[in-house]
């Protein structure tokens, strides 16, 4: 297989964007537990304070905002709904999947173009196995510092209420 052009990922041998555009979110293989709720809920059990962020190089390759847009990718077969439900600009989650695949030895997301029955996304197993480890990952740093985090933040101020103007 020949290389891809910067910024486009070409489908894995024996698949054609045809069908990887086609293929419903529901129809590939299971994970032991969906992959958008495990993004959500590895975003709920970390400490708000604490982010994990994967480096490569100089550049985030995971965080939690990467990690919860691939898992509403895997979950919704598109960018465009994980961009919405994230709140966030297409562009700006076309921009992170093109980034998230640089920083990777293999495709995290495989995209079709859009035709008569649009485009699609896909998120590879490759895929899903990073942000499982990532979320693994992010709870193990969690629970290593809760007890410091625990006694540090006793000597924090508690955030001043934000009264309602009249």
């Amino acid at each position: 297989m020949e290389a891809a052009p910067l910024g486009l990922v070409r489908p894995m041998r024996g698949t054609s964007a045809r069908s990887i555009a086609n293929t419903p979110p529901r129809s590939r293989p299971p994970l032991s537990r969906p992959l958008k709720a495990m993004a959500l809920e590895c975003a709920m059990a970390r400490y708000p304070g604490l982010t994990l962020r994967i480096l490569a190089g100089t550049f985030p390759a995971m965080g939690p905002g990467k990690a919860r847009l691939v898992g509403l990718i895997d979950t919704t077969g598109s960018i465009s709904a994980a961009a919405r439900e994230m709140r966030m600009s297409y562009r700006r989650a076309w921009q992170l999947v093109e980034a998230i695949n640089a920083s990777f030895n293999e495709p995290v997301v495989i995209t079709a173009v859009g035709g008569k029955r649009g485009g699609g996304a896909v998120v590879t197993d490759f895929g899903r196995r990073m942000v499982e480890a990532y979320c693994h990952m992010e709870s193990k740093a969690s629970a290593a510092i809760a007890a410091d985090l625990g006694k540090y933040s006793a000597h924090l101020r508690k955030p001043a209420s934000k009264s309602k103007a009249r």
